[in-house]
């Protein structure tokens, strides 16, 4: 199976699109949740959120849902945009035009009243625990979103991306909420919670520690290892995290735990705290053995294989680079290129055992599997 030419298909088709799409949770951009009724039930708008996301066929041209912008397809394709400066040096002035473009945009996406650069999606979320609005912050998306622009400026010197990540410092710093175990802490998802959720954390812990390595504040280590001390402490003795600490959070899935070993190693990598590296190989030890296959087939939850998912898949990818599992890394691009990707160049959104979720999402498919293929060594 030859990525690179998987790659190129699927860059064309997001440029084709200009960055916009749907997006599994996007429901609520229909019009009919103007309307009085919907626009306050919550049973009703979560409800509908997750049939629209489950259902087999898309339903939302007849919900009369937009296809739009969402702030992390932008900064995942400035990550892959970064990621093709290094595999393709010809090709270097070009990308970094598209990074310096898709920064303007982000900044335009900045929400007002926060202290400092954040982000959110670009439609009304209803969560089990919060409900958040469009544009509005949370730490995860301010994360992906900071973490592309850490890698750009790492590549390209592009001044104003690591501006963007310094001032996100601030938002984590002043805006998140924390919950505390005696001198460690938990960030909450965003400004609006108080929920516990190991990957959200994670990922203030490593805005901070990207940050820390452009200024040297020790204040931002400081917090940083605070906020890992807490996540590491709840790692379960086979190596695994479950997703929060909530009732109903108790589950382990793939890219959730891919996305706490990507934060944790940049942590160590940026800070050089190696305090935690053996909590960080047991981690890897048990994603490798417990969520995939041999095969290269990302589980999706640690008891169920299925669905094959391009989140997880790409952050498969991504983490398996990191750890330099290069033949992984392979493996999991080759067997979600051929199951997942549609002859113009998108990836559709699930496999099921016995069934298919067709639809391509700019955020959740294209754009993670764009930063995660351009991040595999073509040469």
């Amino acid at each position: 199976m030859d990525i690179s030419s998987a790659l190129i298909k699927l860059q064309s088709y997001i440029e084709r699109e200009n960055y916009r799409g749907h997006d599994p949770y996007d429901a609520l951009l229909s019009p009919f949740f103007k309307l009085p009724l919907l626009k306050s039930n919550k049973l009703i708008r979560f409800g509908t959120q997750q049939l629209v996301k489950r259902f087999p066929l898309n339903l939302r041209p007849l919900l009369l849902i937009p296809k739009s912008v969402n702030p992390v397809t932008l900064g995942l394709s400035i990550q892959a945009y970064a990621n093709l400066c290094t595999q393709f040096p010809e090709e270097n002035e070009i990308c970094v035009s598209k990074i310096i473009a898709l920064i303007d945009q982000l900044e335009q996406l900045i929400p007002e009243g926060f202290s400092g650069a954040c982000w959110g999606y670009d439609f009304d979320w209803e969560a089990r625990n919060a409900k958040i609005l469009a544009y509005q912050p949370t730490v995860v998306a301010t994360g992906i979103i900071t973490n592309g622009l850490f890698i750009a400026h790492t590549v390209t010197g592009i001044h104003k991306a690591k501006e963007l990540v310094i001032s996100a410092a601030d938002f984590v710093l002043k805006d998140l909420n924390r919950s505390y175990e005696s001198e460690a802490f938990c960030f909450s998802y965003s400004p609006f919670d108080h929920q516990r959720v190991f990957n959200a954390s994670m990922k203030g812990a490593r805005i901070l520690a990207q940050a820390y390595h452009f200024t040297q504040n020790k204040l931002l280590k400081e917090t940083a290892m605070s906020a890992v001390k807490f996540v590491t402490s709840h790692q379960q003795t086979d190596g695994s995290w479950q997703y929060s600490l909530a009732k109903a959070g108790g589950w382990i899935d793939n890219y959730h735990t891919g996305y706490i070993l990507d934060c944790l190693d940049e942590y160590q990598k940026l800070t050089g705290d190696r305090v935690y590296a053996e909590s960080l190989t047991k981690g890897y030890d048990y994603y490798l053995k417990n969520l995939f296959d041999e095969d290269g087939f990302p589980y999706f939850y640690s008891n169920n294989k299925y669905p094959l998912d391009c989140t997880a898949a790409s952050q498969a990818i991504l983490t398996h680079v990191r750890f330099d599992n290069q033949e992984m890394a392979n493996k999991v691009a080759q067997t979600t290129i051929r199951k997942m990707q549609k002859k113009n160049g998108s990836f559709r959104f699930r496999k099921f055992k016995n069934y298919t979720i067709s639809t391509s999402f700019m955020r959740w498919s294209d754009a993670w599997m764009f930063a995660a293929l351009s991040n595999i060594n073509m040469s």
